[in-house]
């Protein structure tokens, strides 16, 4: 009896302990959120995703979820890109992937006067016909590490870049 007076409460206070830690260690491992629990707006923007959403690891899920919080407030038009270029990042390679993450880098490190520049070449490289876009391509890859980094510190007003092929990312 006595044994009893003493295995209970403590039993007791060890069971509430653990439902009271279960929902903070939850929070910590982040939650999951199934496919078919998501709002029919988030399964629109995240569409491209879906044949795999249920298998990201929570933290990644949370992550795209409070992006398309802000997608959602686009236009249209915009939402589509961003579609798009999800469906385009999941057909990517790992080296493909790991090559943009790089450039990204590379582009986040420059001034934003030279960002301006890399943009304004590569919409002048776009419009360019596509036997041009397709030399520029060959010549870009051709090139030494060395020499593609002066093509970018040289650029000019009326320069054009090479379009995604060039740069390890798959074209539309």
């Amino acid at each position: 009896m006595l044994l009893r007076r003493l295995c209970l409460p403590s039993l007791f206070s060890f069971t509430l302990g653990l439902m009271a830690a279960a929902p903070s260690y939850a929070q910590n491992q982040g939650l999951t959120h199934p496919w078919n629990t998501l709002s029919p707006a988030q399964q629109n923007m995240l569409q491209p995703l879906q044949s795999q959403w249920n298998t990201l690891p929570p933290k990644r899920q949370e992550h795209m979820l409070e992006r398309t919080q802000d997608w959602l407030k686009l236009p249209p038009e915009q939402q589509q890109q961003i579609r798009d270029r999800i469906a385009r990042w999941q057909q990517m390679t790992p080296e493909q992937r790991e090559q943009a993450r790089q450039n990204q880098h590379l582009y986040d490190t420059l001034t934003p006067a030279k960002q301006q520049e890399l943009h304004d070449a590569f919409k002048r490289f776009q419009q360019l016909p596509p036997e041009q876009r397709e030399a520029l391509r060959r010549q870009w890859q051709e090139q030494s590490p060395e020499e593609r980094r002066q093509w970018l510190q040289h650029m000019g007003p009326h320069s054009t870049l090479p379009g995604k092929h060039a740069f390890g990312m798959p074209g539309r």
